[in-house]
């Protein structure tokens, strides 16, 4: 999974390569200028707009300051999307190449979908158990670059300006709460301990202090202390007090004033709202009923193949009884965080030399295996990627929870370690950054649908790669899609169909291996991000779907290696998109 809710493609060629890319074109000039002008202005007001995830990015001069999340901000810029949205409209894309062509259709279903969004009330769910600002700081200090001076003055900078991100937050939840526009209750409950986390009564044990070290050699000892003094100072006098208030302000106001109810649908116009984020997450037209309904179907399937995984390993039990057995034997399970983390490693290194079978393109930047922070660990799920950054020289990382080592069995990493590393996540989206001559709007347009359907079918690659060779191992694998199946059926089930949250993690617990405590953070994951997770397994069936297609349109001149190439070449499409690029490129290849 993607930490961030929206994974991001790295800036990595100038605009101006860009430019004169489409200056060589014998085409119109004034339509490719006019939208490259309006692209320009586009990727500028996001990055301005959104100084956090310009730093994620490498793009530079935002690294001192946060977002405005006040009311205020929010409508100004509400009506921005619209104003870009009509200019974009206005551009005449019959004098654009086929390749604006495709941009200008990907930036305007991009806005759209924002516009269409605005009407619902976002702006007053700033907070729960996986994200918000009791997270947000700590995690963009670590991410920070630390080149020279100037870094570590915008990291003090961006450390003064805390409180008052903090307080604005506090604003806007208490008018939501007024409203009576909050997450639901149950995705509160870690909330408070992942302040105090972040505030510890030994300052030193901070995460907000912990990046503040390893100095380039143009910062000598004495202008290091004076930061890490000065660090401390803002800390203590400023942050910890700011933070404090969001604390008491969680467990006097917000969390006893929050919605008992689980469902969006209970939300003022929540069924409409539900439906527009599953539309917006899967890129499909599929209704909530209709994904319900698949849902069920691919549970039935896949536990099909479990049971004769089962059968194959010679266990003599029932299903539950072999689960049961999954989760509770020791031989499954690790004794130490760096056993585990070690146990990653040692999968990705003999992922990556298997990839040159399956992908004829494969990217630069490379990725290292981590844990996921410890203030954060507990509410967190099993794994997730956080993109690199050639800009700030920064590696992609895929972060492992080593929180609760008996919840983590060894024979789900090998699946794991596929989908968030290589070939998953990072191999997808490296190679979606270092996409030539592309607007670095373009490059940064993100669909869930693509994004985590390719983690889950890296997930299947795995035999082909030579994994799964045990029956553990493959019952972890269809394990995790049968996770991704469950998905389609309790997400719909708690928005719209009336499920209590007990009711899903029944279903989930019936259908996986996966520990108690994983389903629960994962339920708790569906509450707090409706229609998020029903993006992975619609995604994967549309990869499968497309080989499945191409295999038999091309037959004997079927190439995996080019395949694959074409589906990632373009960075990641609405799925409607996709398929129309694959069956051009069989037709090309069939002619």
């Amino acid at each position: 999974m993607l930490k961030l809710i929206q994974l991001v493609i790295l800036l990595t060629l100038s605009v101006a390569a860009y430019a004169d890319h489409h200056r060589s074109d014998n085409l119109p000039v004034s339509e490719e200028q006019r939208l490259l002008a309006l692209f320009d202005e586009i990727w500028d007001y996001e990055m301005t707009t959104s100084p956090t995830y310009a730093t994620y990015v490498g793009y530079p001069g935002q690294d001192d300051r946060w977002a405005d999340v006040t009311l205020e901000a929010n409508a100004k810029d509400k009506e921005k999307r619209r104003q870009l949205l009509a200019q974009l409209r206005n551009i005449n894309t019959d004098k654009l190449n086929e390749g604006s062509r495709l941009d200008w259709l990907l930036v305007e279903k991009s806005l759209a979908d924002q516009v269409a969004g605005s009407k619902f009330p976002g702006e007053f769910i700033l907070i729960h158990q996986r994200a918000g600002v009791q997270q947000d700081i700590a995690d963009t200090l670590t991410m920070m670059p630390k080149r020279n001076l100037k870094d570590f003055s915008d990291r003090l900078a961006r450390l003064e300006r805390a409180a008052g991100y903090i307080e604005q937050n506090i604003q806007v939840l208490r008018e939501g709460l007024a409203r009576g526009v909050t997450p639901p209750k149950i995705t509160l409950r870690d909330v408070p301990d992942q302040i105090r986390n972040t505030i510890p009564e030994d300052l030193e044990q901070s995460p907000l202090l912990s990046s503040f070290n390893n100095y380039p050699a143009s910062i000598d000892e004495e202008q290091q202390r004076e930061i890490n003094r000065r660090a401390r100072e803002i800390i203590a006098d400023r942050v910890y007090p700011a933070f404090q208030a969001l604390l008491n302000f969680m467990l006097e106001e917000y969390i006893p004033g929050a919605n008992s109810s689980i469902a969006i649908s209970d939300m003022p116009n929540g069924e409409d709202w539900y439906r527009h984020r599953v539309r917006y997450f899967t890129t499909t037209d599929l209704t909530p009923e209709a994904i319900h309904k698949l849902g069920l179907s691919e549970v039935k399937r896949i536990r099909s193949e479990m049971d004769r995984v089962i059968a194959k390993s010679g266990f003599s039990g029932s299903f539950e009884e072999f689960t049961q057995f999954l989760r509770t034997d020791k031989q499954f399970y690790m004794t130490s965080a760096e056993a585990l983390l070690t146990g990653y490693r040692d999968i990705a290194k003999r992922a990556d030399p298997e990839l040159a079978k399956l992908f004829g393109t494969l990217p630069r930047l490379p990725y290292g295996v981590v844990a996921i922070p410890d203030y954060a660990a507990k509410s967190q799920t099993t794994a997730y990627y956080w993109g690199g950054s050639i800009e700030n020289g920064r590696a992609g990382y895929f972060y492992a929870n080593t929180y609760a080592l008996d919840t983590r069995p060894t024979w789900e990493m090998e699946a794991l370690t596929l989908h968030e590393a290589m070939p998953g996540h990072h191999l997808q989206i490296a190679i979606a950054q270092e996409l030539p001559e592309t607007h670095p709007l373009r490059q940064n347009l993100s669909y869930t649908g693509f994004i985590e359907g390719w983690g889950l079918y890296a997930e299947s690659l795995g035999e082909e790669m030579g994994f799964y060779t045990d029956p553990y191992n493959k019952f972890g694998q269809l394990s995790y899609e049968m996770w991704r199946a469950v998905r389609l059926v309790v997400d719909t089930g708690m928005h719209m169909f009336g499920w209590d949250r007990q009711k899903a993690i029944d279903f989930f617990a019936g259908n996986t291996a996966k520990s108690l405590h994983d389903i629960e953070v994962e339920i708790d994951r569906y509450i707090s991000w409706p229609g998020q997770a029903l993006a992975y397994k619609l995604g994967e069936l549309k990869f499968k779907q497309l080989r499945a297609h191409a295999s038999e349109e091309l037959g004997e001149n079927f190439d995996i290696r080019e395949f694959h190439d074409q589906l990632l070449n373009r960075g990641a499409l609405p799925l409607d998109v996709l398929e129309q690029r694959i069956n051009d490129w069989i037709a090309s290849q069939k002619n």
